[in-house]
């Protein structure tokens, strides 16, 4: 990562902090008082001892100020403790906001544009990198103001007493920052190409760990382990790469503090002596002068130290905002959204133009296509597998760009209200999604208000009802992570139910029937077939059984509608649909 690249993501951090402003300036100003307290601790511990070593005060003379220093110890505490919290929950509300603006841009892009990564890509982006942000917001941030105040306040203290210590403190301070930027570039650089690695192998591994099944059918079991890893291996490397950067960076501070403070003492110490006779305003070098100086070198390192320390939390968040920025920044090639709005009631038809339609990066992947789906009509979308049927699918969602036209009752999508066309949508794909704890709340999902009567109405005509009674608590059975507690059959009759349980004006269906067994196939067409016929209906399917009841069937072959008609008319033509037709009953 160049230089350049560096300084743009470290001014796009520091844009974030805006997010917690209040809660950063609070830190800022808690870490001074802590500066305070210190200094305050400082001169009260150095008085005391030279009351007691030199004038030889009595104890009990001493015990107000002794007082004083436990409280000033103890309010010292209780402020680093406060700073401590409040940045932590600035750290967690630029998180907060950081992973919304992430989700929300997901969300925005579609799920056309998110299948182009990993699973595992995103969860790393969305969990570990944001997090990974965390101390540079709540610690380094309010710790880079404490670096330059905290010092100057300790400096001023030490001056009035003796300028040669002060003096000292002051030629060696800027040592520490300049190797630690040196360090730090390098820190940042391994951070961006570990966090390159962790999404990589996060996506390996999940990627695997699903078809692991699909793997060990065809012998790749033990092949896929030793990929992983040489992966694992290979991120092990990456992050102990990281960790050595951020010892040597804590080392090269450690050294220079440590010569410092070495450097005031044998000042003072040859002072005591009598070998130096500079630096106290020609009045000797009292003890009292010696202890506050020497008590306080470490303290004006610690910020610098503490800014050190942390600075690997730097190198980390700019790593992280690497992959971040650019995909908050990435263009989505989706058209603005319009402000029409479609009336609830009205049926929907959809007429397509020299329709050519682009992948979010803008390649093409289907068309030009022309057709007309009629309001209330039944049509179904057949053809092999990369023919383009559910990019076609995606565009009328609204999650693909597009060429020519696309109008919807005569109005282009692209002018319509993107949430208020979506509503009047239900869609039902191959791979049912349940992303809610219970049966209950996933078909709530299309409509969190709707009534008992409703959801029941629902889930009777999706032959959810068949099978509701035998699972452990009916409606309110957790569907566990993948939907696991059921079968694939009663996951999709469920995914079903939700679809149905809104009335809509289009009703989208992508291979709703793949990959079940006879018994849920039927119930699942049974419940479509009969759905369909409340709305205009676009399916998608490879199988080409049961169709004779449908009005129409468009056949797509590389991107193209190479036939359209009824199934009567194409099974007898001699033509695609035929083909196919004649390859499915060979396959049966």
């Amino acid at each position: 990562m160049n230089k350049t690249r560096q300084q743009e993501l470290t001014r796009w951090l520091k844009q974030q902090s805006i997010l917690s402003r209040r809660w950063l300036t609070l830190s800022r100003l808690l870490g001074f008082v802590s500066g305070l307290l210190i200094v305050a601790q400082a001169w009260l511990l150095a008085r005391t001892l030279h009351h007691m070593i030199m004038e030889n005060i009595p104890r009990e003379a001493l015990l107000l100020p002794f007082v004083l220093l436990v409280l000033t110890w103890v309010l010292r505490a209780w402020v680093v403790w406060l700073r401590e919290r409040v940045g932590f929950h600035a750290g967690q509300t630029i998180r907060f906001e950081i992973r919304r603006q992430v989700l929300d841009r997901l969300q925005q892009a579609g799920p056309a544009w998110i299948q182009g990564k990993p699973a595992g890509s995103w969860a790393t982006l969305i969990l570990e990198q944001i997090d990974d942000m965390h101390d540079y917001y709540a610690r380094y941030l309010p710790q880079m103001a404490l670096a330059v105040c905290v010092p100057l306040l300790i400096v001023m203290t030490i001056f009035p007493y003796n300028w040669a210590a002060a003096l000292i403190l002051l030629c060696t301070a800027p040592l520490i920052p300049l190797f630690m930027a040196l360090v730090g570039m390098g820190a940042a650089d391994a951070n961006r190409r570990n966090f390159l690695a962790l999404a990589r192998l996060s996506g390996h591994f999940l990627d695997r760990l699903r078809w692991m099944d699909t793997l060990r059918l065809f012998g790749r079991g033990e092949a896929e382990t030793e990929n992983i890893r040489h992966a694992s291996q290979d991120f092990r490397q990456r992050t102990m790469e990281v960790l050595r950067l951020a010892f040597l960076s804590s080392g090269v501070l450690e050294f220079f503090a440590s010569l410092s403070i070495a450097l005031v003492a044998v000042y003072f110490g040859f002072s005591y002596l009598g070998e130096f006779n500079f630096g106290s305003y020609g009045l000797g070098v009292t003890l009292s002068a010696g202890f506050l100086a020497l008590i306080l070198a470490p303290e004006f390192f610690q910020p610098l130290r503490d800014l050190g320390t942390f600075y690997h939390a730097k190198a980390q968040a700019v790593g992280a905002a690497d992959s971040l920025k650019t995909f908050l920044e990435t263009p989505l090639a989706q058209p603005e959204p319009g402000e029409h709005r479609l009336s609830d009631d009205e049926m929907i038809s959809i007429q397509a133009h020299e329709l050519l339609i682009k992948s979010p990066e803008g390649k093409p992947l289907a068309g030009p296509l022309d057709f007309e789906l009629a309001a209330g009509q039944r049509v179904v979308l057949v053809g092999q597998s990369g023919s383009g049927k559910s990019s076609l699918l995606n565009t009328l969602a609204g999650f693909l760009p597009y060429e020519g036209s696309l109008r919807i009752n005569g109005v282009e999508l692209r002018e319509l209200h993107t949430e208020g066309w979506r509503r009047l949508i239900s869609w039902v794909g191959q791979n049912p999604h349940l992303p809610a704890a219970t049966l209950r709340e996933n078909v709530l999902l299309a409509d969190p208000d709707a009534s008992d009567e409703q959801l029941q109405a629902a889930l009777d005509a999706a032959w959810v009802s068949e099978f509701i009674d035998q699972l452990p608590q009916g409606i309110d059975t957790p569907t566990g992570d993948q939907a696991a507690a059921l079968s694939v059959g009663q996951a999709q009759r469920v995914a079903v139910a939700r679809a149905l349980l809104t009335p809509s004006r289009l009703l989208l269906l992508d291979e709703p029937a793949a990959s079940l067994d006879a018994h849920s196939e039927l119930r699942v067409m049974q419940a479509l077939t009969q759905a369909s016929t409340r709305q205009t209906t676009l399916m998608v399917t490879h199988q080409l059984e049961n169709l004779t009841d449908w009005d129409a069937i468009w056949v797509m072959h590389d991107g193209r509608l190479v036939e359209q008609g009824d199934y009567a008319t194409l099974a007898q033509a001699d033509g695609p649909f035929a083909s196919l037709l004649a390859h499915r009953q060979e396959e049966i």
